[in-house]
């Protein structure tokens, strides 16, 4: 396909990252297939994104993750700045077919009030799309800017203007998935994994629960908030009076570090991608107690692709991703007892049946052709439009 794309990553994360960073990984892992397929790719990211792109564009050296959080009037200019110089590049040149988005409610917001000063529009949704109801729920994509999910589930809850301008969903990818079949794994270790951020919604207190209920060590991977590491925790909680009222970080130590005892429970911080790989790898599950709808599910294509089975609640997208009784155990909501009973039974299920059916469903290279189906579909759309109104 020989167009040219401008994909809006943010500003929040290198691309790929070193570390956390679900979104950065999706774009990480779409960029080559689609090179390789003949579309020429601007990066807008920041400037210390390694990843080849044939035009990088930034605003922010690094990355500012760290502003996330913080009071609105200290972070509300760190979108808008980087949306300001991808808009200054859209409106300096003529040769840019498409932009695929994925920043957050400030990049469609921006790329509607643009108009047809903007190429088409193809935004990936990769959240949670009750959070903004005003503004999902008034989207008008005016036949030039068009949304797809990152599952079903996920646009089954969208109101329905979103649905309106929905293309259909695309489920996650990862590299690791390519080949995956083929690869015959270590032995598994007495451990469980939780991988992603230590936020309510990924239910790190139930996994750290189910650990001492079952006897089974639980290693929790991620950040708490702007916070990678424990030390670098620790020495914010003893000098920042700012840290305690991060969400994140009083979920910690509210509701998780009562359980971390550094035997049974213990908390890794971020790690890279080859420590990340090498802890899924060799866990004997993957736990996903969600306290929420989650729409894509990276940390569970991830598990697969590396031969370890998914224990978790049926919600979100999780039954989308996960074969019942082959590649993963789901049990009701909130049932803690249930899903410690299958966790006790985890040994019973096939890495290699997990790793085939990540290579069969989750490889760069499927995602990467439905991208490519979306593109011409949006490309299409908007030269109908375009003749219909000259």
């Amino acid at each position: 396909m020989s167009v040219r794309v401008l994909i809006n990553a943010g500003p929040w994360l290198p691309v790929p990252p070193d570390g956390y960073g679900g979104i950065e990984n999706v774009v990480a892992t779409l960029v080559p297939e689609l090179r390789r397929r003949g579309v020429h790719v601007v990066l807008a990211t920041i400037g210390d994104s390694p990843l080849c792109a044939d035009e990088k564009i930034f605003v922010y050296d690094k990355p500012q993750f760290g502003q996330l959080q913080r009071p609105y009037n200290r972070v509300m200019g760190c979108a808008t700045a980087h949306m300001q110089r991808v808009v200054q590049e859209l409106s300096g040149r003529d040769d840019i077919d498409l932009v695929h988005d994925h920043l957050e409610a400030v990049g469609p917001t921006v790329f509607g009030a643009m108009g047809s000063a903007t190429p088409p529009v193809l935004h990936t949704l990769h959240w949670d799309l009750a959070k903004h109801p005003e503004l999902y729920g008034g989207f008008d994509g005016q036949d030039r800017m068009y949304v797809n999910g990152v599952s079903a589930s996920q646009l089954a809850r969208a109101p329905k203007a979103l649905q309106a301008n929905s293309l259909g969903h695309i489920h996650l990818a990862t590299p690791l998935a390519d080949h995956a079949d083929r690869v015959i794994g270590p032995d598994k270790d007495d451990y469980a994994v939780v991988l992603g951020r230590v936020t309510p919604g990924k239910g790190q207190h139930v996994a750290a629960r189910l650990a001492h209920a079952t006897g089974i060590n639980v290693l929790l991977a991620g950040p708490v908030g702007p916070y990678r590491q424990p030390a670098e925790l620790a020495d914010a909680l003893a000098n920042d009076p700012e840290a305690a009222r991060n969400p994140d970080v009083r979920y910690w130590c509210d509701e998780v570090l009562p359980y971390v005892d550094g035997h049974r429970v213990h908390w890794l911080g971020s790690l890279c991608a080859a420590e990340r790989n090498q802890l899924l790898t060799r866990a004997k599950a993957s736990l996903f107690p969600l306290h929420w709808e989650e729409p894509g599910g990276t940390a569970v294509v991830e598990s697969l692709a590396l031969g370890t089975p998914v224990v978790g609640y049926s919600r979100g997208c999780l039954p989308e991703l996960v074969d019942e009784g082959s590649t993963g155990f789901l049990v009701a909501t909130d049932d803690e007892d249930a899903l410690a009973a299958r966790l006790r039974i985890v040994d019973t299920l096939s890495p290699k049946a997990c790793r085939k059916a990540a290579a069969t469903r989750f490889t760069p290279g499927v995602m990467a052709e439905m991208y490519l189906d979306f593109y011409e579909t949006v490309l299409r759309r908007a030269r109908r439009v375009t003749v219909a109104t000259a």
